[in-house]
């Protein structure tokens, strides 16, 4: 019983934490970078708050990298395409983000895949490379469906919590604290509590001689294909 449990606590952990490469190779961070160069990430969208993310990453001359959910860009595709046209990457992050998604089999999560990628490239005509799965969880399942849609894993190492709390001063400190040479920050452009860390964080990064760059430079991998 005892080498059960262990065993059952060992899979928990490595599947909640993209870092393990569990059961998938994720792209958390560049280790070899010593210059004071990271990359800023976005989940959930398009939304509303899209509009004032962009409008802040215009003021700061910052490119980011845009995680977007498939029924998300449905609802807002004019605002996903300001997201390009602005510069940013887009990149997929399933199409429903379901809260049963790590429970899905292979051939559903590559359906999911497949059906976000197709309405990205409406707007980009490009192949999308990077997937960020939903909670940063990763089954045997999703590395099945990897297997079959070829996208590399894009993980983090700078988590806000932004969609955990709305404590902006709470959410600001936990990510100043975690910013080093090659990181990988993950907020949200979902809510105006992150609207509103974002900008704090843009400062504090200006005020401390950061660079923002993209995933692609970050991490020397392409997020489009032909």
């Amino acid at each position: 019983m005892a080498v059960i449990f262990l065993w059952i606590v060992i899979n928990a952990v490595g599947s909640s934490r993209i870092s393990s490469n569990y059961h998938v190779k994720a792209f958390c961070h560049n280790p070899s970078e010593t210059q004071k160069k990271i990359a800023l990430t976005f989940d959930d969208g398009p939304s509303e708050f899209t509009l004032e993310v962009l409008a802040l990453l215009k003021k700061y001359n910052v490119k980011a990298t845009f995680f977007c959910i498939g029924k998300n860009i449905e609802k807002h595709p004019e605002i996903l395409k300001q997201i390009i046209a602005d510069g940013h990457l887009v990149s997929n992050h399933s199409y429903s983000h379901s809260k049963f998604f790590d429970f899905y089999n292979a051939k559903q999560i590559a359906a999911e895949i497949k059906k976000t990628d197709a309405l990205l490239e409406k707007y980009t005509s490009k192949k999308i490379n990077f997937f960020r799965p939903p909670y940063g969880v990763t089954t045997p399942s999703i590395r099945r469906a990897l297997n079959i849609t070829g996208h590399k894993v894009i993980g983090w190492n700078i988590r806000s919590l932004d969609g955990g709390t709305k404590n902006k001063e709470l959410i600001f400190n936990r990510i100043i604290k975690r910013v080093s040479p090659g990181g990988i920050v993950l907020l949200h452009d979902t809510a105006s509590h992150s609207v509103l860390v974002l900008e704090q964080f843009l400062q504090f990064l200006e005020q401390n001689s950061y660079e923002v760059i993209s995933i692609e430079e970050l991490l020397n991998l392409k997020a489009y294909g032909n």
